[in-house]
């Protein structure tokens, strides 16, 4: 298994889980269930641990695509700013589904707007997620760029694919 490999494996885990738990938690909020918003929020938090090893493992993938056929320095640093702003805005998530799932127990008053929060929060860090995934997916995929002329080149099609 090399970086490439271990970082697409480790990252699909929170970009899916983000819309998993935002289904759970517009459930949650539809049965008005506390035990399922609590249950929510529990996962807000483990996607937000899971997004730290996806996040690390990025510098190791993009030193070992560096040298692959295709590379492109620029769209390699969009999908970096791109996954940077979605994984602090996930961790900053995770915190406060941390502090409602705290609040929700002894500060009642003020539990439902964290909650809130930390829904609206999943919300913008999925579709933060979702930006940095489909980023990511152009690197190696020139298929997805919106100029694909690569993609109808002689050596794409004869040497440089890889799938």
């Amino acid at each position: 298994m090399n970086p490439v490999h271990l970082h697409l494996m480790l990252n699909h885990i929170p970009l899916v889980g983000v819309g998993f738990v935002i289904l759970l938690f517009v459930l949650a909020i539809f049965l008005r269930s506390n035990q399922l918003i609590n249950i929510s929020l529990i996962f807000t938090i483990l996607v937000a641990l899971w997004a730290i090893p996806a996040h690390q493992t990025g510098e190791s993938a993009e030193e070992y695509v560096k040298n692959l056929p295709g590379y492109s320095d620029q769209l390699v640093q969009d999908h970096d700013i791109a996954a940077d702003i979605s994984f602090i805005v996930i961790e900053i998530v995770g915190v406060l589904a941390l502090i409602s799932l705290g609040a929700r127990r002894f500060y009642k008053k003020i539990a439902q707007t964290l909650t809130i929060l930390t829904l609206v929060g999943l919300i913008l860090g999925g579709v933060l997620l979702a930006r940095a995934a489909n980023l990511g997916g152009k690197i190696h995929h020139p298929e997805l760029r919106q100029d694909n002329s690569a993609v109808n080149s002689p050596s794409y099609n004869s040497e440089n694919r890889h799938d």
